[in-house]
């Protein structure tokens, strides 16, 4: 299977600067898992849904295919990490309550992930995967991102970027669908702040890799008129879209 990395080289700031996921999203998961003995998290990455989820599990079972990420994720008495692809969660059959993956299903061979998720989930687990896409401030900064986000950096977003704009709702789903919440994930950052977060996107990486020059120069000129004072934190909202289902 192919490994599609595109973070690796930016772990650290991908650690630092990716937005985090609502509470209440692992609150509502545990509760409606048969069990809260095991987790496993593919594609954790740097691990931030791996230490949520550690608050309301015995054990959560974190792979990711680069070492880069797993390196910068955060020490914890109940998960453990270690390197694997999609398909190699390292668990015996029917042992997970649940598994998850947070943006990061449109990285992964399907087949062969979910041929691993009906091998070790346990009956009546649960499979829930989410994605967020591009964010929301106010909408004369939103236009500016919009025009970096579909012109600037758009030919060099990967093919699979457009199944995170569908919400993941055109990819195959294992099992029947439960009707999850709204959930909203949302931050406080000053100019620099989003800044850095916008430049973990892989188009971003890309782009430089490809022409040589960053166009994060050009957006930071763009945005700081726009911002006032780049000190003061703005409200950011990011679309949280879930996907959840329940093995039979």
């Amino acid at each position: 299977m192919t490994f599609h990395d595109h973070f690796s080289d930016r772990a650290g700031a991908y650690a630092r600067f990716r937005p985090t996921y609502p509470a209440a999203l692992f609150e509502w998961l545990a509760a409606e898992s048969p069990g809260k003995s095991l987790v496993w998290d593919a594609g954790t990455g740097s691990g931030q849904a791996a230490h949520a989820l550690a608050a309301h599990f015995d054990t959560v079972v974190a792979t990711d295919a680069s070492p880069e990420q797993l390196a910068e994720a955060r020490a914890h008495p109940r998960v453990r990490y270690h390197r694997g692809l999609e398909a190699d969660s390292g668990l015996t059959p029917a042992s997970a309550d649940l598994v998850t993956v947070a943006q990061a299903l449109h990285w992964f061979n399907l087949q062969a992930f979910y041929g691993e998720v009906l091998r070790v989930i346990r009956p009546g687990g649960l499979l829930a995967v989410w994605c967020y896409g591009l964010h929301r401030v106010v909408p004369e900064i939103d236009r500016v991102f919009d025009r970096f986000y579909g012109e600037t950096v758009g030919p060099w977003w990967p093919a699979e970027r457009a199944e995170v704009e569908t919400g993941y709702r055109r990819l195959p789903f294992p099992f029947p669908e439960l009707v999850a919440p709204v959930f909203n994930m949302a931050a406080a950052l000053d100019m620099a702040g989003l800044l850095a977060y916008v430049g973990t996107w892989s188009a971003v990486r890309r782009k430089i890799a490809s022409t040589g020059s960053d166009p994060m120069l050009e957006l930071a000129g763009e945005l700081a008129p726009i911002w006032g004072d780049p000190s003061a934190p703005r409200a950011v909202r990011w679309p949280l879209s879930v996907r959840v289902g329940r093995a039979p």
